[in-house]
């Protein structure tokens, strides 16, 4: 028996679903509406939108099913009628699937299909001749032999409108996805536009540093750089200096604390043969080499007050005579200086003049420690540990728990304790994989008094001081209980190794030394 439809009631139904597929962007929200519309318009018992993902067809939405049978309800293409229909695109209706036996019924919904006498009409979601899914309904009968014509051909017609709502969720889905993706490069571009050669950064304390030298490296102005020894002050001044007009001159970089006071007005002046014992010939000194270039003073809070009067002369006239000397000598440098004192105490005491540290002080740069930018720690291990292992020819790993101990860890010496405990660990280990246990005793113990304040108060836990023990009893036994090279091994000066003997009462006998 041919079915009668209701035109009226068809064209309201599909009214229904045009206005459901455009109302919003959420696409699951919305098929789901198209299955309420087909349920009460259409007299449909169940309904199931599949959408079509590489090799496989999954229900997004369904009609008359669980959620648990929604989640059952996937397919390969051309496994079942479902699948069929999503690999070749051509409509398939059963009859009665309680005699066919490609209905897989894997979502379980149709628990007596022998007695219900249920159809199945299945048809293609497409968009032009592309196949994004698949429509299905049950539609009950009586034991009169009827016609899907009219069922499959609105079928079509309400899988046509689902096709073009799906073809532009996922063409939304793209835009979005794209503009997702190029607003994460972006902010990693952002994140890292202020890049300096040779550091490493990503915190945002650094990330402050290196826009800073962005902006300072182009200019003419004097620059002082301000932090805790250890925390990259030589690298900044080279990253100033190479990303400014004179990075084709000279970078001439002298620490005021390393030389004798008597000898500094050499250094940083030059002499003329014969002006002290010893000045067998002229020589330059380090404001001369640097002329046209970029002269570093690192730690210039030390710099002796008699000295400092010259400098800023240099700073403010761009001259000076050598020692011994009394030609003048023009020059043209930009001078970066470093300090890790608080040089304004320095001015306040009268240690340091207070027109020089204004003429040096035009843009200070204040680098944290590394206490302060924790989030580096991973990346800067990385990259000294496999720098070290390239050096040393080897392949050591760091263990997770070494991360946690670096993590914990203050680092008062900053980057560079950080650098020469992995080459420390590099060089020295034989294994492997370095684990916290192989680290040097006072970055594990300060690690431990942190985890365990109250029971450190007074004295390591005997967890700790057992496993200083077994360590110091086994570099000495490798090293042949020679103390100088079991506390090299282990990391620390042989005045501590014999300080931890005797406190933990080790003797020669309680090793048993290699025949």
């Amino acid at each position: 028996m041919q079915r009668s439809y209701d035109k009226t009631l068809e064209i309201t139904a599909l009214y229904e679903i045009s206005k459901l597929l455009g109302s919003s962007l959420n696409i699951r929200a919305n098929i789901g509406g198209v299955m309420r519309v087909l349920s009460e318009y259409l007299d449909m018992k169940r309904g199931t939108v599949a959408l079509r993902s590489n090799n496989e067809v999954s229900i997004v939405s369904a009609h008359g099913m669980s959620q648990e049978e929604i989640k059952r309800g996937r397919y390969k293409l051309g496994e079942g009628i479902i699948g069929r229909v999503a690999k070749h695109g051509s409509p398939i209706v059963i009859p009665n699937i309680g005699d066919e036996p490609l209905f897989l019924n894997k979502t379980g919904s149709r628990t007596a299909i022998k007695k219900e006498n249920i159809a199945f009409l299945c048809v293609p979601i497409k968009f032009k001749n592309e196949i994004l899914g698949v429509l299905s309904v049950d539609r009950l009968f009586g034991s009169k032999t009827i016609s899907f014509e009219e069922d499959l051909r609105l079928l079509k017609i309400i899988a046509s409108l689902i096709g073009q709502s799906v073809r532009l969720h996922i063409e939304i889905e793209k835009e979005r996805e794209a503009f997702l993706e190029e607003k994460e490069i972006l902010k990693q571009q952002l994140k890292g536009k202020y890049r300096v050669e040779n550091m490493i950064g990503q915190s945002d304390r650094m990330q402050e540093v290196f826009e800073a030298v962005h902006r300072v490296a182009p200019s003419k102005a004097n620059v002082l750089l301000r932090g805790e020894s250890g925390t990259g002050k030589e690298l900044v001044a080279k990253a100033i200096h190479y990303m400014s007009a004179r990075s084709k001159g000279p970078f001439i970089k002298f620490n005021c604390a390393s030389i004798p006071e008597g000898l500094l007005e050499s250094e940083l002046f030059g002499h003329e043969k014969g002006s002290f014992t010893g000045a067998t010939a002229m020589r330059k000194g380090r404001f001369e080499l640097a002329n046209g270039g970029t002269i570093f003073l690192d730690e210039i809070g030390d710099l002796p007050l008699s000295l400092q009067p010259k400098i800023l002369r240099v700073l403010q006239e761009r001259e000076f005579e050598r020692v011994g000397g009394e030609k003048t000598i023009k020059v043209d440098v930009r001078l970066i200086a470093a300090t890790s004192r608080n040089i304004e105490d320095l001015v306040n005491n009268g240690k340091f003049r207070e027109d020089l540290y204004y003429r040096l002080n035009v843009v200070p740069i204040f680098l944290p420690s590394l206490r302060e930018r924790k989030e580096d720690i991973p990346q800067l291990s990385e990259h000294f540990l496999e720098k070290y292992n390239k050096e040393n020819n080897k392949s050591v790993a760091a263990a997770a728990d070494v991360m946690n101990v670096f993590m914990s860890y203050d680092w008062p010496g900053n980057v560079r304790e950080l650098e020469n405990t992995i080459e420390r660990s590099v060089v020295m280990f034989q294994g492997k994989t370095i684990r916290s246990s192989d680290l040097p005793l006072n970055i594990r113990e300060q690690t431990m008094r942190a985890k365990y304040p109250v029971q450190m108060k007074d004295a390591l836990p005997s967890a700790i001081e057992d496993i200083e023990k077994t360590k110091i009893l086994d570099a000495l036994k490798r090293t042949g209980w020679i103390q100088s090279k079991a506390a090299k091994l282990l990391g620390i000066t042989p005045r501590q190794i014999g300080y931890k003997m005797k406190k933990y009462n080790i003797q020669e006998s309680m090793v048993t030394l290699p025949s």
